[in-house]
């Protein structure tokens, strides 16, 4: 698979994510058959053409961190619903994406 293919696979699961739910890296890795690959999940996301309208806010790492650097990620899951726990991380257990492979065909 070819970068150009990996980063659309990447995009057409963000594109997926219901509101109010959040994917990991790592989940996405495997959704696109590269289980191994969640760094290269970040930098596909990091990438994201300017005109492609994504809904990146809703992938985080495993526990639930934030992207470092970006203020507005927090107050865009909460406008969702998403809810945070104590520590600053979302509370993966109420919020993360139960997803089935057929929807993200």
């Amino acid at each position: 698979m070819d970068k150009d293919t990996f980063q659309q696979e990447v995009y057409n699961v963000v594109a997926a994510i219901p509101p109010g739910r959040v994917v990991t890296y790592g989940q996405i890795a495997y959704l696109v058959g590269r289980p191994q690959c969640s760094r290269m999940v970040g930098h596909a996301m990091h990438d994201v053409p300017d005109g492609m309208c994504l809904p990146c806010h809703r992938v985080v790492n495993s526990q639930g961190r934030l992207a470092p650097c970006w203020a507005e990620q927090r107050a865009l899951l909460e406008a969702e619903g998403v809810t945070f726990r104590k520590n600053g991380c979302v509370d993966m257990k109420k919020c993360q994406w139960e997803f089935m492979k057929e929807q993200i065909q």
